[in-house]
C-alpha cells in the first residue's frame, strides 16, 4: 500500500505532465516572422464613392490581406469585405472573402468570428439554395450558444424563420421566431425585433391565425416607437411604418374590416412617399384601390390602379405589376366589364407564366376559370396540375431541414468520436514507454475513466428517460385535451339535441290520453333507451363513424328531418340533388353535415318562429357538396348578434375541413346557412 501511494503520488504528477508537452510538442507549428498589420478600412472614404469604386476599393483591400499575419485585424477586415461585398449584391465576392475569415477564424479558434463568417456564408446562400444557407445560418447558432451571445442566436433564429418563410414551411417558421423571440426579450436592438415581429405576423397570416398576426404587428410598430425616441432615420422608420400599415391593412382586408383598411392607408399616402419611394407609393395606392373595391366604393378606384401599375412598370418592378394587374382584373369583374377583365387577367397570367411566380399563376388560373367560359376546362386543369406539382414537391422538401439537423448532429458526434479515439491512441502510445514504470498508475487512470464514463453514461440514460417521461406527459395532456373536446361535441351536437327532441315530444303528447299519444310515448322512451346506450358508447369508445355503421346515410337525414314534425310550429323539407350517393362520400364529411343539419334544426326550433323551413343538398362540379338550410323566420342581425355555441359549432366544424360557411339573415328577413365542402380532398 505504500508503494502504490507513493507511485500515486509522484508517478502519475509526472506521467500526466510529460504527457502534456509532448501533446503540445506534436501540435505546436514553428514560428514563423510576421510582418506588421497596416491594412486600414477608411468608413467615411468608403460612403462617398460610387458603387463601382466601392467594390474595387474592397479588392485593393482583400489584395493587400493575402501578405498579411493572421490576427483579429485582419480577420474583420475580409468580414467587413464580405459584409460590403453583399450590400452591392456580389455574392460570389462575398462568399469567398466570408470563406477566407472562417478559415481563417477557425485555424486561429476565434469562436465569435467563426460564428459570424458562418453566418455571412449562410447569407450568400440565402436566395439560391435555401438548405445551405439553413445550414450555415444553423452552425452559427450552435457557436453562439456556447459562447452565450443571446442577440446573435435571436438573428440566427430569425434568419432560418426567413429561409422557412420563403420556402413555405410556416409551422416551423413559427417555432424558428418564437424561440428568436425569446433569446431577444431583453435586447435593445429594437431594429432586429421590428424585423421578428413583422415576420411572425406574416407567418400567422399565412397560417389564418389573424388576430395572433395583428397583435404582432401592432408589436412591430411599438418597436418603430422606440426606433424613433433613439433618434434613428427618420426616413428609414418612416418606410418601416408604411410596411407594417400596409401588412395590418392586408389583415384587415382578410378580415373584411375594409373600411379601416381605407382610413390606415389614406394616413400613409402622402407626396412625400410618392417622391421618396415610389414603389412602396404604388403599393399603398394599389391596395388602397382593393380595399375601396372590395367595400364597393368605386370612385376614382380605376384610376387608381391604373396609376400605380404605371409608377411600377416605369421602375419596371415587374412581379409589382402582376398582383396589381389582378386586382384592376377583379375591379373590372365587378363592374361586369367582362373583356376587360379577361384582357387584363389574361395578361397577368402570361407575365406570371414567365416570371414563373406560382402564387400568382394561381390566383389568375382561378380567377379566368370563373369568367373564361370558353377556355374553363383548359384553366381548371391547369390549376389542378400546378397544385398537384406543388403538393408533391412540398411533400419532397417539408422534412429536409429536420433531416438537415439531425445529419448535422450525427456528424458531429461522429468526429467528437474520432477525435476521442485519436487522442486516447495517442495517450496510450505514450504510455507504452512509461509501461514498466507506471503499471499501477495506468491501472489506477483506466479505472478512473471507465468510472467517468459510467457516470456520464448515467447521466445520459437519466437525461434521456426525464426527456421521455416528459414527452409522453405532453401526449398524455395532449390526447386529455382533444378527448374533452371531442366529449363535448358529442354530448352537445348528438345527445343533447336528441334530449331536446324527446322532452319536446313527451310535453306535446303528456296530455294527451289517446291510443296514437300512447303509442308515441312508447317510441319516445324507447328513443331515451337509444340515448342511454349513445352516452354509454361514448364513455366506452369515442367512435366518430359508430352512428354511420349499419345505416344508409340518406335514411339517416330523412328521418332527422321527419322527426321535427311537432317540435314547432315549423314544417320541415328535405330536398336532395337525384342521383346523388353518399356512398362518394367520406364517413368525416358526413359526420359533420349530419351535426350541422341537428345543429341548425334546433336553432331553428328555438329562435328562429319560422313556419317553413327547408333542407337541401346539391353536388356541384362532381366535387362541392353544398348544404342549404332555410326559414322563413324573424331572422337577425348577424353583426350585432353575439354568436352562440350552436353557431360556433357550425363554424368549427365547416373549418375543421376547409369549407366555407355563409350566413345569410336579416331582421324579419328569414335565415339561410349555406356551407360547402370540396369532398374530393
Amino acid at each position: 500500500m505504500i508503494i502504490l501511494k507513493y507511485i500515486f503520488k509522484f508517478y502519475i504528477p509526472c506521467i500526466l505532465l510529460i504527457t502534456a508537452v509532448t501533446v503540445v510538442l506534436c501540435v505546436r507549428k514553428p514560428y514563423k516572422k510576421q510582418t506588421v498589420n497596416r491594412v486600414v478600412f477608411n468608413e467615411r472614404y468608403f460612403r462617398k464613392i460610387s458603387g463601382t469604386e466601392k467594390e474595387k476599393y474592397l479588392d485593393s483591400i482583400v489584395t493587400s490581406l493575402n501578405d498579411e499575419r493572421n490576427d483579429s485585424v485582419s480577420r474583420d477586415l475580409y468580414l467587413k469585405a464580405g459584409e460590403e461585398y453583399y450590400y452591392l449584391n456580389n455574392i460570389r465576392k462575398s462568399f469567398t472573402s466570408s470563406q477566407i475569415a472562417l478559415n481563417l477564424s477557425r485555424e486561429a479558434k476565434d469562436s465569435s468570428r467563426i460564428a459570424k463568417s458562418l453566418y455571412f456564408i449562410g447569407d450568400c446562400y440565402e436566395n439560391s439554395q435555401k438548405d445551405s444557407a439553413y445550414y450555415y445560418y444553423l452552425q452559427a447558432q450552435k457557436i453562439y450558444t456556447l459562447i452565450n451571445d443571446y442577440e446573435k442566436l435571436g438573428r440566427m433564429h430569425f434568419n432560418k424563420a426567413y429561409v422557412l418563410f420563403y420556402d413555405g414551411n410556416f409551422v416551423e417558421c413559427e417555432i424558428e421566431l418564437t424561440k428568436g423571440l425569446n433569446y431577444l426579450k431583453n435586447s435593445d436592438n429594437e431594429k432586429l425585433l421590428y424585423s421578428c415581429n413583422t415576420l411572425m405576423g406574416n407567418c400567422l397570416e399565412k397560417l389564418f391565425m389573424y388576430e395572433q398576426a395583428l397583435k404582432y404587428h401592432q408589436y412591430a410598430l411599438g418597436n418603430l416607437k422606440e426606433m424613433k425616441k433613439n433618434n434613428l432615420d427618420s426616413d428609414e422608420v418612416n418606410n418601416f411604418n408604411v410596411s407594417s400599415v400596409i401588412n395590418i391593412c392586408n389583415l384587415y382586408d382578410l378580415k373584411g374590416e375594409y373600411s379601416k383598411s381605407i382610413k390606415e392607408l389614406n394616413a400613409v399616402l402622402t407626396k412625400d412617399l410618392k417622391k421618396k419611394w415610389p414603389r412602396l407609393y404604388a403599393n399603398v395606392l394599389s391596395n388602397l384601390a382593393y380595399s375601396k373595391m372590395k367595400n364597393k366604393e368605386y370612385k376614382n378606384v380605376e384610376f387608381m390602379f391604373l396609376e400605380s401599375l404605371r409608377i411600377v412598370d416605369s421602375l419596371d418592378y415587374r412581379s409589382d405589376a402582376i398582383y396589381k394587374k389582378i386586382y384592376l382584373g377583379e375591379f373590372y369583374l365587378a363592374q361586369k366589364d367582362t373583356l376587360m377583365s379577361l384582357k387584363t387577367l389574361k395578361e397577368a397570367y402570361r407575365s406570371a407564366v414567365e416570371m414563373k411566380n406560382t402564387n400568382e399563376i394561381l390566383r389568375t388560373l382561378r380567377l379566368l376559370t370563373k369568367i373564361d367560359n370558353r377556355k374553363k376546362v383548359f384553366y381548371a386543369n391547369r390549376y389542378i396540375d400546378m397544385i398537384d406539382s406543388i403538393n408533391s414537391i412540398r411533400s419532397k422538401i417539408s422534412n429536409k431541414y429536420a433531416r438537415i439537423e439531425y445529419e448535422t448532429i450525427t456528424v458531429e458526434d461522429e468526429n467528437k468520436i474520432l477525435t476521442k479515439k485519436n487522442f486516447y491512441i495517442l495517450i496510450f502510445s505514450f504510455a507504452a514507454f512509461l509501461i514498466l514504470l507506471s503499471i499501477f498508475g495506468f491501472v489506477y487512470l483506466k479505472y478512473k475513466n471507465k468510472e467517468l464514463k459510467f457516470v456520464k453514461q448515467q447521466q445520459n440514460d437519466s437525461d434521456e428517460i426525464y426527456q421521455l417521461l416528459s414527452e409522453q406527459n405532453e401526449i398524455i395532456n395532449k390526447a386529455k385535451e382533444e378527448e374533452k373536446n371531442k366529449i363535448a361535441r358529442e354530448l352537445h351536437d348528438g345527445v343533447m339535441n336528441k334530449l331536446y327532441g324527446v322532452r319536446m315530444n313527451l310535453g306535446f303528447f303528456n296530455t294527451k290520453l289517446d291510443d296514437k299519444s300512447i303509442e308515441k310515448r312508447k317510441e319516445y322512451i324507447l328513443e331515451l333507451q337509444n340515448i342511454e346506450n349513445e352516452i354509454r358508447t361514448i364513455s366506452h369508445d369515442l367512435s366518430r363513424d359508430s352512428f354511420l355503421e349499419g345505416s344508409d346515410f340518406n335514411t339517416l337525414l330523412s328521418n332527422l328531418i321527419a322527426n321535427q314534425k311537432g317540435l314547432s310550429r315549423a314544417r320541415f323539407k328535405y330536398i336532395i340533388e337525384e342521383n346523388f350517393d353518399w356512398e362518394q362520400v367520406q364517413n368525416i364529411y358526413k359526420i359533420n353535415v349530419y351535426r350541422i343539419i341537428q345543429e341548425a334544426v334546433l336553432n331553428i326550433h328555438k329562435y328562429s318562429r319560422a313556419l317553413n323551413a327547408e333542407v337541401k343538398i346539391q353536388l356541384s362540379e362532381d366535387k362541392i357538396l353544398k348544404l342549404s338550410i332555410l326559414d322563413d323566420g324573424i331572422g337577425f342581425d348577424i353583426n350585432t348578434v353575439k354568436k352562440g355555441i350552436g353557431l360556433s359549432n357550425i363554424k368549427e366544424r365547416a373549418n375543421s375541413l376547409k369549407g366555407n360557411l355563409d350566413i345569410l339573415s336579416g331582421i324579419g328577413k328569414g335565415t339561410e346557412i349555406i356551407v360547402m365542402f370540396d369532398i374530393t380532398r
